[in-house]
């Protein structure tokens, strides 16, 4: 009884969690069906998502310091989209005023709700990260990481070569994390893994409903290649590196947001 009331609240927390990428996806959908004149879609979506942001702050779902988290991920995520879609990796083939350079606005909120949901549920669950390495490693490592998004296109991608050096950094680091009274623990690459493969089904879901188009879905859809998972499984390690780093600099966290280095606990609000 014990475990299924801990995941009934784990369950429940997790929800909460994807609050911003649910609105997403059912706005995704909803605009495939109703069309409002005068505003394209697009934009519509773009309009959801900033009040989404707004609502989300006020009600007091997000804290002020995980929207200055999640506006930074906007940008991240913009930049990208704005490189991957100039070499044509991917397309937005709906008209729109609130596109630049090809790329609606709102596709930033995407990678923003994957900070939403990592900057949520590190706080519903009380993460602590034990064995975590020094920035020397974490922080170079995350720049290469973003970097090779842009470079395979010009020399060779070093996402494998990167992966095994993720495994070696982080092969002690575990993420522990509580479910009422119980505090569970996993190898945090494992997390980066879960957490990848699932933003992986909701892309399929998300091309589905025509958030984007990937050059092969041009005539009908088909379902998101499996190699998509390794360059979402990179992007949650930036997501958290960004966050956890983030946290470390800050240096004033509260006991509920927190990492744990070997005597070493710092804490922030």
């Amino acid at each position: 009884m014990k475990y299924i009331r801990d995941l009934l609240y784990f369950g429940y927390h997790q929800s909460l969690s994807c609050v911003f990428p649910v609105v997403i996806f059912a706005t995704l959908a909803l605009s495939k069906i109703v069309i409002i004149p005068g505003l394209y879609r697009y934009d519509f979506i773009l309009l959801v998502c900033i009040f989404m942001q707004y609502m989300m702050y006020k009600t007091g779902l997000e804290t002020k310091d995980e929207v200055k988290v999640i506006c930074v991920f906007h940008l991240i995520g913009l930049l990208l989209e704005i490189f991957k879609v100039h070499f044509g990796s991917w397309a937005y083939p709906e008209e729109a005023w609130t596109k630049i350079f090809g790329v609606p606005l709102y596709s930033g909120f995407m990678y923003a709700s994957v900070a939403s949901y990592i900057c949520q549920a590190w706080r519903r669950f009380d993460l602590r990260m034990n064995n975590w390495p020094k920035a020397k490693w974490t922080i170079p490592l995350g720049i290469m990481i973003y970097l090779n998004f842009f470079t395979h296109h010009f020399i060779y991608d070093f996402r494998w070569f990167l992966t095994i050096l993720l495994f070696l950094v982080f092969v002690k680091t575990f993420v522990q994390f509580s479910v009422r009274e119980t505090t569970y623990k996993m190898p945090l690459a494992l997390s980066f893994f879960l957490i990848g493969f699932f933003i992986w089904v909701a892309e399929n879901i998300a091309t589905f409903f025509g958030a984007w188009q990937y050059p092969n879905q041009r005539d009908s859809w088909t379902l998101v290649h499996i190699s998509k998972i390794s360059s979402w499984f990179l992007l949650v390690v930036i997501s958290i590196l960004i966050i956890a780093n983030l946290k470390l600099l800050k240096g004033n966290m509260n006991n509920h947001q927190s990492i744990e280095k070997p005597g070493d606990l710092l804490t922030t609000d």
